[in-house]
């Protein structure tokens, strides 16, 4: 089974994303930190890209770039008429609301009517197999479920570009397991195109399309990796371990350039 992704013969691929050359720089000369240094990545309508590379090397920033909570500081960044969602790695649930108060929030926002946001949310509640569980608080909710109610707030949001912002990483292996077979359902349901940012070299590559690897701050793309693997994949399949292994063997002689 190809990747939705995979471009017909004679069909001109879109960009959903368009980085062009962009870096970002904190603060002021004489004071400034370095974070971006001219990153260009394009990317593809409904593909799956994942960011990876040591802490501190501006992956979550160029998110929030891409995000627009951010400018940057020379280049440019182009969605198109794509709207972005936002999930970060804390589900970040408002507590005294239901899982169902939090997906309509958004929509609430919108100003989109009750009987509408009330139809949304239940067909999102099942998008992510919380049917059931639209009236319960978060407290009420395991870690999983809460993350699963925080991608629905974000597709509430009518994103076309998904931003993942290591949305598992707190997660036990189990429930990331069974949480990246879910996002990867949803992924192909929906035609999203999805940037994911990640720690977890095994999960870049069980994840994505291509794999970018920056390097350490200032953060630059240093290499990017096709995944060539036939989905569904699995984090301890053979051809995942072993590109995996190739690219945390990059990765190691990064951390280790910058002494870390």
């Amino acid at each position: 089974m190809g990747s939705p992704t995979t471009p017909v013969v004679g069909e001109p691929t879109r960009s959903a994303v368009l980085i062009d050359h962009v870096s970002k720089v904190y603060g002021t000369e004489g004071n400034s930190l370095h974070a971006l240094d001219t990153i260009t990545l394009d990317v593809a309508q409904g593909e799956f890209v994942c960011l990876l590379g040591a802490s501190g090397c501006g992956k979550s920033t160029l998110l929030n770039l891409v995000a627009g909570l951010d400018r940057p500081t020379t280049g440019t960044i182009d969605t198109g008429t794509n709207r972005t969602g936002l999930m970060f790695q804390e589900s970040a649930l408002f507590p005294w609301l239901t899982a169902r108060g939090n997906i309509e929030l958004p929509l609430k926002i919108r100003k989109v009517p009750r009987a509408e946001r009330h139809q949304k949310a239940a067909e999102l509640l099942d998008l992510v197999n919380l049917g059931p569980f639209g009236g319960k608080l978060p407290h009420e909710l395991s870690g999983g479920m809460r993350q699963r109610v925080a991608l629905a707030r974000s597709l509430a949001q009518e994103a076309d570009v998904l931003l993942m912002d290591e949305p598992f990483g707190a997660l036990d292996a189990m429930t990331r397991d069974v949480l990246h077979d879910e996002l990867e359902r949803i992924w192909r349901e929906t035609g999203l195109s999805v940037i994911f940012v990640t720690h977890n070299v095994r999960e870049a590559v069980r994840l994505g399309d291509r794999v970018i690897l920056l390097s350490g701050r200032p953060g630059r793309i240093i290499e990017e990796y096709p995944v060539h693997i036939e989905r569904p994949r699995r984090l301890d399949s053979f051809d995942v371990a072993d590109l995996a292994r190739v690219i945390t063997d990059r990765l190691k002689d990064e951390v280790r350039r910058h002494g870390r």
